[in-house]
């Protein structure tokens, strides 16, 4: 390859838009390193290397370049650079353009979606990776009608559950897009987050276990500082002090997570906090036996001065 092209394709992290190539050198070397694939052209108006064409930041490198400097990485993309569940690294890359943008189209290997207001150097947008991407809350939400339901259902409780953001800005993303398919849906479990569920299994136990006729108030995911640290109960009732925790397969199956665990409730047996724990199957396969055992232990406790 012509000197001056490598220096410039390898300063660009291996992708070049041929406006730019066409700075450093003639059309017909550019021509002809394509022909004699010391490059190759992924999209219209764009180069790539060929050595370096399976590592994931060279195709999305070079998705951008095509959409212009005006894009970012968006909808099921964004998600994989968040390394979210239902984010994808296969299949074409999303990208993210103001409405007014009518240059650029969709094609294989690269989907464009337009929007109004929407600028790259803006709160909707932060670099990732030293990629622009799309924020989190604006990922989930834009991926949401992309995904099926319990795929998409796991990405909103995993951003919430591992901190990457929280219902209320969910929300605030949720209220600039009001075309959103599935909006009602993804509303009501955002209220369920918003309420401290933070699992399949808690939302649930929220729906079908801890609503109900007599039933006590109850905390969902309330912070307790044992010693230098942090542990959330599940399902807190804060009266009787009884801490229900909802153990799924996930988290609680080997010794190792029965010891955690069992470290755990004493530590916080100590505080006067009782800990009583529900299997999923106890909960999914006999809710009202639950529900009952609830109601009792609450009685007792309550009984007893607690």
């Amino acid at each position: 390859m012509n000197r001056d092209l490598r220096a410039l394709v390898d300063s660009e992290a291996g992708v070049v838009s041929r406006t730019r190539a066409l700075t450093a050198v003639p059309h017909h070397v550019l021509d002809h390193a394509a022909r004699a694939g010391q490059l190759i052209r992924p999209h219209p108006g764009v180069y790539a290397d060929p050595a370096r064409w399976s590592e994931p930041r060279t195709r999305l490198r070079a998705a951008l370049c095509y959409a212009g400097p005006d894009a970012a990485l968006s909808h099921l993309t964004a998600l994989a650079v968040w390394q979210l569940p239902g984010g994808r690294r296969d299949g074409p890359v999303h990208v993210l353009v103001p409405a007014t943008t009518q240059r650029r189209r969709g094609g294989p290997g690269i989907r464009v979606h337009r929007r109004r207001g929407f600028t790259v150097a803006g709160p909707m947008v932060v670099a990732r990776s030293g990629l622009p991407t799309s924020r989190v809350e604006v990922a989930v939400v834009d991926s949401w009608p992309w995904l099926a339901a319990d795929p998409r259902r796991a990405v909103v409780i995993a951003a919430v559950a591992d901190r990457r953001t929280t219902p209320a800005r969910l929300c605030a993303a949720v209220d600039g897009n009001v075309n959103l398919p599935g909006r009602l849906e993804l509303i009501r479990l955002l209220s369920l987050l918003e309420s401290g569920c933070r699992s399949e299994l808690e939302l649930w136990g929220h729906d079908h276990v801890f609503t109900g006729p007599g039933l006590p108030p109850i905390e969902w995911n309330v912070p307790v500082r044992i010693g230098r640290r942090t542990v959330y109960l599940d399902a807190y009732c804060r009266s009787a002090r009884v801490d229900f925790e909802l153990d799924g397969a996930r988290w609680h199956t080997s010794v190792r997570d029965r010891e955690r665990d069992a470290r755990r409730d004493a530590a916080l047996a100590a505080l006067g906090i009782m800990v009583v724990r529900f299997t999923h199957a106890q909960l999914t396969g006999s809710p009202e036996l639950v529900r009952e055992q609830i109601r009792s232990i609450v009685a007792v406790r309550l009984g007893a001065g607690w």
